[in-house]
């Protein structure tokens, strides 16, 4: 019985045996691995929607019509092409399988958050269920961004073709490249989110991180240079200034909450090395009591009374 207890109280702090971690880890795998099936089987009955969804920019920017080389302008173009007999099938697995992947984020994300929230202390879960609220929106606006670029992108990538050549794009090159712009940009626009994590576990202060913004903004600028497959001023401009702008926005947010800590704590901006201000300021104990004096027995002197002897 008293075992028992004992297990129970430690399950109720997260706390577990190695085997049952491996084992919770299985079951959450599992139910994230069966939900991208189930919603990848789903998504495979509406694969030509979003395919046409993913090619349309191209189509409508750079895309040939009537079987002609270069565009009304003058501007090279590209044909959409196909390659192999299994070519369509496979193009369809992996639409369907990006889909599903996108689409069950939801389910996946709230299970890698189940494994790890026994391991938090309470504010923790406050600061990770919010973080993870900001940034599955954050990761969508940066895929957005690398959406509506691509067009632009194409277009000076296809300004490179030679006069009498024809531009063949096979369509499963156009999915990779578009799904790493996808990948880059989103994981772009989550690096303000990193900071205020840090700043929020006490990990870095706001007064370090507004030192660091000569650097940061150059950071961002040669990111912006080798993530954008172009390389112009303008698509590195794009996406330089929204990561620029989340980065000055987190560093308000961290300058409040250093303020909201110093108030609170006076001494949490001290490193661990650093002794705090000492307080000397007296006190008012308030009224000292009177401690009356014992009654004397009869046959007692003052002495006997007061816990002397003759003796002492």
């Amino acid at each position: 019985m008293l075992k028992s207890a004992r297990k129970q109280e430690k399950d109720s702090e997260g706390r577990m045996p190695l085997a049952d971690h491996l084992r919770e880890l299985r079951n959450r795998l599992m139910i994230a691995v069966l939900a991208i099936i189930v919603i990848t089987s789903i998504t495979a009955f509406f694969y030509r929607e979003v395919i046409d969804f993913l090619i349309r920019p191209i189509l409508e920017t750079v895309g040939c019509a009537n079987g002609e080389k270069r565009q009304l302008n003058g501007k090279p173009c590209a044909e959409m092409t196909v390659n192999g007999l299994v070519g369509p099938f496979s193009i369809a697995l992996k639409v369907s399988l990006m889909a599903g992947v996108a689409l069950s984020s939801p389910i996946w994300l709230y299970q890698l958050w189940a494994f790890l929230a026994p391991g938090l202390h309470k504010h923790e879960k406050r600061y990770a269920l919010s973080f993870v609220g900001v940034g599955a929106p954050l990761f969508l606006a940066g895929g957005a961004l690398a959406y509506l670029l691509m067009p632009k992108t194409a277009e000076v990538l296809l300004d490179f073709t030679p006069q009498d050549a024809t531009n063949l794009l096979p369509i499963d090159d156009y999915l990779n490249t578009i799904t790493r712009m996808v990948v880059v940009f989103g994981l772009a626009f989550e690096l303000p989110l990193l900071l205020i994590l840090l700043n929020f576990t006490g990990v870095l202060t706001a007064k370090r991180l507004a030192s660091w913004w000569r650097g940061m903004i150059m950071g961002i600028t040669v990111f912006a240079a080798v993530a954008t497959p172009t390389g112009d001023p303008l698509t590195m401009l794009v996406l330089a200034a929204p990561i620029v702008l989340l980065y000055f926005v987190a560093l308000g947010i961290c300058v409040a909450n250093d303020r909201r800590r110093r108030r609170n704590n006076p001494d949490a901006d001290l490193d661990d090395d650093e002794a705090s201000r000492l307080d000397l300021t007296p006190e008012d104990i308030g009224d000292m009591e009177q401690v009356s004096a014992s009654p004397t027995l009869p046959g007692q002197s003052d002495r006997e009374r007061d816990g002397y002897d003759d003796i002492t």
